[in-house]
């Protein structure tokens, strides 16, 4: 019985978790168009330039002010593809803006006999439902070059329309290419490397002119929020509605996010100068952002484009130091570009704090130590389910004693039942002398009524954090087990939810209803096993494993214990 009640704390608790971020997002009032807007938060136009003067090149940091010519857009633009091994791309020579990402490694959904080449999942979109681009570019601090500047709506040229990186061949550059009448000539470079989902960016000036030239350049992400779900119960359901969708970024000691839904509010926005820091835009599994040089101050600010339409775009921007590029010379300004997936322990290689965009937020010091756990048992066994059962093994080998305490404490609780019964028919309504006498029969009989509370403080937070790690880590996306070709969706045969529902049946065979127990909470205890598996049917079928073989380990330990106190009464009595 301990064990059905807690467990049925645990459904309340994750029950009532869901509704809330469901509400929230249902219903929460939606944020007050943008009238009058800081740097960190200002209004934009429809294609992500800032009204307003441009700034002097000395003022680092001031979002750059870019020309939004009607003329400019009006000419053609041409997509350039790019292949390497990981990745499928699409370049717009308008603005050198990545609009277009496959991961090739990444299957949109699981393989399945009838579908054994799924499509790649797509990242970055130019697809207006879906939009979600990388641009870059450079902006003068000169009032005159306002109006023709290699921003990221310039025009930019490339002498193929596609790329490929060969066999044999570790590297690939893509070169675009920008200039002015007045002699000014801007190459953007994308280098690929065989195997990375990091894409180094240089843009180099080149100034002919008779004039030095001054401004900066910037990064930044613009995407849509994704389409809010039909209803609380496809939230409930989707972990990609479930999972942060927005903005994050790194301080240089402190990684922060911001989601759609607060992105036009003054005191959420971002606007500060940050070292060593990069800027992203997340979804669930996989993320894309702009790492600046670690040694480099540049200004991040967060806007939203758009505010008052059907579909805004949100954008983070990260605007570097001014460059100062005399008549004859050339400056080049740097930057990286990750476009790829959330693999735990590789991120921070690539720059620090970017393994943090894996958020397990509030349990993320559980969930962290139990991935490694779960990857070292992955590496011996080669399957993820095999090492969920493994990781089920180790924790009820670790609390086995402290475990086997509440069982006992349990066993003796029931042998106890009727006395307990007896002593409500003696005393009647009397509440206090009930609560002495059964508190002096627990101390003569020796046992402890709190007894399964340890393990419950234990459990709890085992089971939040296994819950964040099989939803959030990338690994077990699409990680078969016998029957099940996704251990982070739901079992499609929801053959673990009635397994687990057995297992509490038979607990509660081991547990029957406590004498004097409230007629209610004996009903609700009938029904758990049903709700369990309802519950269970949506959660991700490897935390059923998870608690399948918990709760079949835990149902033969409590057995054995309930036996052996059985037997112990059996001999003292006789």
């Amino acid at each position: 019985m301990n064990q059905t009640r807690n467990f049925l704390m645990f459904a309340l608790l994750a029950v009532a978790y869901f509704l809330f971020v469901a509400w929230e997002k249902d219903y929460a009032p939606p944020p007050p168009p943008a009238t009058q807007t800081s740097a960190g938060a200002s209004a934009s136009t429809s294609d992500g330039s800032v009204p307003g003067a441009v700034p002097p090149a000395a003022a680092v940091g001031t979002a750059p002010a870019i020309a939004s010519a009607a003329s400019r857009e009006a000419a053609p633009s041409q997509l350039i593809t790019i292949n390497t091994d990981v990745l499928r791309l699409t370049l717009d020579t308008r603005g050198g803006s990545l609009v277009h990402a496959d991961l090739l490694a990444y299957p949109k959904v699981a393989p399945t006999h009838k579908e054994p080449n799924p499509p790649p999942t797509v990242l970055l979109d130019n697809d207006q439902g879906r939009y979600f681009v990388a641009q870059s570019g450079l902006v003068s601090s000169s009032d005159t070059a306002a109006q023709d500047q290699p921003d990221h709506l310039a025009l930019f040229h490339s002498d193929k329309t596609s790329y490929t990186l060969a066999d044999g061949q570790n590297t690939l550059d893509v070169a675009l290419t920008w200039h002015d009448a007045a002699g000014l000539k801007v190459t953007k470079t994308y280098h690929f490397t065989r195997g990375s989902y990091v894409i180094d960016v240089s843009q180099s000036i080149d100034n002919a002119t008779a004039q030095t030239w001054q401004g900066s350049a910037y990064q930044q992400l613009q995407r849509v929020a994704p389409p809010k779900p039909a209803s609380w119960f496809s939230h409930y359901t989707d972990p990609e509605q479930r999972s942060f969708q927005g903005a994050a970024w790194y301080t240089g000691e402190k990684f922060e996010k911001l989601d759609f839904g607060h992105f036009s509010e003054k005191k959420d926005a971002l606007d500060a100068s940050i070292k060593g820091g990069w800027a992203a835009m997340l979804r669930l599994y996989f993320f894309a952002a702009w790492i600046p040089p670690a040694d480099q101050t540049e200004h991040y600010t967060t806007t939203t484009i758009d505010p008052g339409s059907a579909n805004p775009r949100y954008l983070i921007r990260a605007v570097g130091p001014a460059l100062s590029v005399a008549p004859g010379q050339t400056v080049s300004s740097q930057a990286r570009l990750y476009v790829g997936p959330n693999v735990q322990g590789t991120l921070d290689a690539i720059a620090p704090g970017l393994d943090l965009t894996i958020d397990y937020g509030m349990f993320k010091a559980i969930a962290v130590p139990m991935h490694w756990i779960l990857s070292q048992l992955h590496a011996i066994t080669k399957n993820w389910g095999v090492a969920i059962i493994l990781l089920v093994l180790l924790i009820k080998g670790l609390t086995w004693k402290l475990t086997a305490v509440q069982y006992k404490s349990s066993a003796k609780m029931r042998k106890l039942a009727p006395r307990i019964q007896a002593l409500k028919e003696r005393h009647g309504d009397d509440k206090v002398k009930m609560q002495q006498a059964t508190m002096e029969l627990y101390k003569k009989e020796k046992v402890n009524p709190m007894g399964g509370c340890l393990p419950v403080l234990i459990t709890m937070p085992v089971f939040y954090g296994l819950f964040f790690v099989l939803e959030y880590s990338l690994e077990l996306r699409h990680a078969p087990f016998l029957w099940i070709p996704d251990l982070s969706a739901p079992d499609p045969f929801y053959i673990l939810p009635v397994i687990y529902a057995a297992v509490m049946l038979g607990t509660q065979w081991l547990n029957p209803a406590a004498a004097g127990m409230d007629p209610t909470q004996a009903k609700m205890m009938k029904v758990m096993p049903l709700l369990f598996t309802v519950m269970f049917a949506f959660f991700p079928a490897g935390l059923c494993l998870y608690y399948a073989v918990n709760g079949i380990v835990g149902l033969g330990q409590q057995w054995w214990v309930t036996h052996h106190v059985d037997r112990e009464a059996a001999l003292t009595t006789g």
